[in-house]
């Protein structure tokens, strides 16, 4: 007998947060969310029946307190919870105590998440129902010399993994015998310090592999079925950026192998609810890598090309209900890809991005899905990952999937926050990934490929420059009514035509651009080079016509070819994006005294809210082009302030342990050679 979930608390945030709301919500389940200090006034929070507070930022102090949660689900009366994906969802303890507390989790048996939740338990029991391992060692004993002589045995290279980690933490790869031994020490090390367990195990390393998975899914009743495979193999540093379903590539005999090789595995550790088994693949034979006793953060494309609601099917079958369709009533469609937008910078070395999302439209479009767990006006905190939403694009066909998400992701207007939604695009329109030549190790070997930086253009350059004489701000607080013609900002002169000249910075480049008016309407722009920003000569001219602006966008013909440009301002700071770019740029606008960050010299700011962890240097030391000054904690990840030229360090306006919000100075450097102020 089943009895449906009727409240629900969603024990997670953001992105994955809104989309578990959104299916419960449809099913008429009451939700509940919980929240720390840094969410209060988050998406997920607007978004559900009821919100409980659980703790401050930190994530062990919320997220990750099992207490806390309970607490809340007794507070409001849920009858289940559902982690989510990351935090407490492949907690084995937490599993067990929601069952303990009379509460319905929305996921896999304690029993069958501990089986998979140490990778040498997991190896063990898929190699005993004959799934494909890769070559190494898992065992009991883990003295240095046997794990030596095992790892040996297995051939180079191989990997030194931590047992009970995850997300790449604590790998070593090892080329060379002479390298095994400190890989060895040095993976202990992390993994006792980072996991509380310092169990190794080792395996043949795949230098160029595909990372394939399969969706299972099971119930209480026996059923177990796959939901088809994907493909994740655009991933850096471990972290899984583009994904796909189906994998492509794959012969039928193979990927029929992959599938019964997964549900194999789910049956084998009495699996329940939505589960995925992940496999190498070196384009011949697959191995066994783990398995994700969750939902996957990919798993929308699953959904796009099945039609179904996996979310709800991990409520139905919580519920007790059995899977509702069997193996042979599921059908596959199509290709669906999705990207993932993250607060980062690609075009800084992937540099955690947290701040207000002071802008925030998605893509709409045909076989277009969007799920974002911010909008504008959001705060993005410092303290969790970087995901802000999952763009994902359906077609009949692979490459028209790809080129339809590309062209979704240079519809995505974000600011306030650095994101990587361009960067994105250009893997996606790569040949590279087009045809199919693509690994976990592309990234990693090749990312100069896709990180260039975006050029400037002259239509960029000139569509920022309407975009900033027409925008209201550049005017001042009493723009609205010019008390004579003098007070106009117009450039006007009598007899004359008009002339305005702008420019704008971005990286540290200055952009000149003099834009020549007649009767209030741009005519012609002419674009500086910096060295002659001053004078009548050189640059590049280019006659305008048809100039519309108008509070989004901006659009011209320059030299007889019409562009249009998306344009947001606040206060100095004009994002343009025009085709596949995103420009961020600084106004210097002689006719408002509103000059840019650019005219300051001497201090060095941090470009995102964090802690500082270390200041290793001191007033007064003599410093060189490249030395770390201050190293930055932020979004779990630790960023070195370094000198941009040789110096002294004249001033440090943080200590280790203070907290500094984005745009701080952090301490001031004198070129060397010049005297001290």
């Amino acid at each position: 007998m089943t009895h449906m979930i009727r409240s629900l608390l969603v024990a997670n945030r953001g992105e994955i947060a809104c989309r578990i709301l959104r299916t419960a919500r449809s099913m008429g389940i009451r939700t509940i969310a919980v929240y720390s200090d840094a969410d209060a006034s988050a998406r997920h929070v607007r978004e559900a029946h009821t919100a409980i507070r659980i703790g401050p930022p930190p994530a062990a102090e919320s997220y990750l307190d099992m207490e806390s949660i309970l607490r809340a689900a007794r507070a409001a009366g849920a009858e289940a919870i559902h982690p989510g994906y990351g935090f407490l969802s492949e907690n084995a303890q937490f599993a067990q105590a929601c069952l303990d507390a009379g509460l319905v989790f929305v996921g896999p048996p304690p029993a069958a998440i501990a089986a998979m939740g140490s990778k040498s338990v997991a190896k063990a029991s898929v190699r005993a129902a004959g799934v494909p391992v890769l070559p190494g060692y898992d065992g009991e004993r883990q003295d240095l010399e046997h794990l030596e002589e095992r790892a040996l045995a297995a051939g180079l290279p191989l990997i030194v993994k931590p047992a009970a980690g995850g997300g790449g933490k604590g790998m070593r790869v090892v080329h060379a015998r002479q390298e095994l031994r400190e890989a060895l020490i040095a993976a202990r090390r992390l993994a006792q310090s980072t996991f509380g367990d310092g169990t190794l195990l080792v395996e043949r390393y795949l230098p160029d592999p595909r990372h394939i998975e399969v969706q299972v899914f099971a119930d209480a009743h026996g059923n177990c079925v796959h939901l088809g495979d994907r493909d994740c193999s655009v991933q850096r540093r471990h972290q899984k950026l583009i994904e796909e379903s189906p994998a492509p590539g794959l012969t039928a005999r193979l990927r029929e192998s992959l599938h019964a090789a997964a549900v194999l595995v789910a049956r084998n550790i009495g699996y329940r609810s939505a589960g995925t088994v992940e496999f190498l693949f070196d384009g011949h034979e697959f191995y066994f890598l783990e398995m994700n006793t969750r939902l996957q953060v990919e798993h929308t494309v699953t959904e796009a090309v099945t039609g179904l609601d996996l979310v709800e099917w991990q409520l139905r079958v919580a519920a007790g209900e059995p899977l509702p369709l069997a193996q042979a009533q599921i059908r596959f469609d199509g290709h669906a890809i999705e990207a993932r937008v993250c607060a980062e910078d690609p075009w800084r070395g992937f540099l955690p991005s947290a701040g207000t999302l002071q802008a925030a439209e998605w893509p709409r479009g045909e076989s277009l899905r969007v799920d974002a767990g911010f909008a504008a006006g959001d705060a993005v905190p410092a303290a969790y990952d970087s995901l802000l939403a999952k763009v994902i694009a359906w077609a009949p066909a692979r490459e028209q999937a790809a080129l339809r998400l590309a062209e979704a992701l240079d519809h995505t207007y974000l600011a306030g926050i650095h994101t990587n939604e361009r960067w994105l695009g250009r893997i996606l329109r790569s040949r590279v990934f087009l045809e199919v030549r693509h690994s976990v190790a592309m990234l990693d070997r090749g990312a100069a490929e896709f990180s260039a930086p975006q050029p400037v253009t002259p239509a960029a350059r000139t569509l920022g420059a309407l975009a900033a004489l027409h925008a209201p701000s550049t005017r001042g607080p009493a723009a609205a009514a010019p008390a004579s013609p003098w007070d106009l900002g117009d450039g006007f002169q009598p007899n004359l035509p008009g002339r305005i000249e702008l420019t704008l910075s971005e990286d540290g480049r200055a952009h000149g651009v003099r834009l020549t008016l007649e009767r209030g309407e741009a005519r012609e722009a002419l674009l500086l080079p910096p060295e002659e920003s001053s004078t009548e000569n050189g640059g590049t001219r280019l006659r305008l016509a048809g100039v519309s602006v108008t509070e989004e966008t901006v659009a011209a013909v320059l030299d007889e070819q019409r562009y249009r440009a998306r344009w947001y301002r606040r206060g100095p700071h004009l994002h343009v994006w025009i085709r596949d770019a995103h420009h961020e740029w600084l106004i210097e606008d002689p006719r408002t005294q509103e000059f840019s960050a650019s005219a300051a010299t001497g201090g060095l700011t941090t470009p995102l809210p964090g802690v500082v962890s270390a200041v290793p240097v001191q007033e007064g030391q003599t410093v060189a082009a490249g030395e770390v000054l201050m190293v930055i904690e932020a979004m779990k990840m630790e960023h070195s302030i370094t000198a941009p030229h040789d110096g002294i360090v004249r001033a440090i306006h943080f200590a280790p342990g203070d907290r500094v919000p984005e745009g701080s100075e952090l301490l001031s450097l004198s070129r060397a050679g010049d005297s001290a102020s």
